[in-house]
């Protein structure tokens, strides 16, 4: 009796066993077939196609016009690069390093801007008109972004900006606010690998726009954008002037004037900024 006990009890010892063998198999096995999670597209591969196709420079580089009309009908295929940058959690950007931070939270500024735009298009001639008496269009909050919904000005003023992140004034030259008065869109995403050259670009081209930031014997006359965020001018080189300085040459063709510029003797008066949208359509 004994002796055939111990072996039922063997028998099904060994079968348990088996079973759960199978059962680690089955679970390895279903986990081996399931998809991992694409890496995130730090080329901005997505956005990038829709820049190179719909956004036109003008005047000589310096300036871009949006076709809103063909991202209209690409609307489509910017809102899953937008899904792309929604589904990001705030882990994995925690883990991206820091020119793959800025570069994302860019081009997610000026993608939710365009997508923001075509949802009144083409009845808009401004993005002023997507607020209201209390709610201006930068306070909207209508962004997924980092587990939250965002505003433009979150975007912008909380992250982009935000204090020992990036501390870089040249992202006012990057982040497009769909206006003609803004510094150019790009047409073409930033990335990671290439961003200090693209900002250094982006700001050259900017301030080599006569109509927009130009010196002369008397003052550098420049975007209402050196008064907004002076501050962040200031911070960096110790003031406007002080900041320009190192672009002297996109400012003046006059050698005379540059030295100016160099030195930091021109006082700094601001032109006005043009709030019209930047709509290849308007151009035409």
């Amino acid at each position: 009796m004994e002796t055939r006990l111990s072996g039922h009890i063997r028998t099904g010892f060994h079968a348990c066993i088996q079973r759960v063998c199978l059962l680690l198999l089955a679970v390895f096995g279903l986990t081996s077939i399931v998809p991992a999670q694409a890496a995130f597209d730090h080329g901005h591969g997505g956005f990038d196609a829709l820049l190179r196709q719909h956004v036109v420079l003008i005047s000589d580089g310096t300036a871009s016009e949006v076709d809103y009309a063909a991202f209209q009908s690409k609307r489509a295929a910017l809102q899953a690069y937008l899904s792309e940058l929604a589904a990001v959690s705030p882990g994995e950007y925690d883990a991206f390093n820091r020119d793959q931070k800025l570069a994302f939270l860019i081009n997610a500024y000026n993608a939710y801007t365009i997508d923001f735009i075509l949802t009144r298009y083409p009845d808009i001639e401004s993005i002023r008109e997507l607020g209201t008496l209390f709610n201006n269009a930068w306070k909207k909050r209508l962004f997924p972004l980092l587990g939250e919904k965002r505003t433009l000005d979150e975007i912008e003023h909380e992250m982009i900006r935000k204090p020992g992140d990036f501390d870089d004034p040249r992202i006012h030259m990057a982040v497009n606010c769909a206006s003609i008065g803004c510094p150019a869109l790009r047409n073409e995403a930033f990335v990671a690998s290439r961003l200090d050259e693209q900002l250094n670009d982006a700001t050259k081209r900017f301030l080599s726009d006569r109509s927009r930031n130009r010196a002369d014997a008397k003052a550098l006359r420049v975007s209402k954008i050196f008064d907004w965020y002076d501050e962040d001018f200031i911070n960096h080189s110790g003031s406007v002037a002080q900041w320009l300085a190192s672009y002297a040459a996109q400012l003046s063709d006059d050698p005379e004037i540059q030295q100016a510029v160099r030195a930091g003797s021109l006082r700094v008066r601001h032109l006005d900024y043009d709030w019209a949208l930047n709509d290849l359509q308007r151009g035409q």
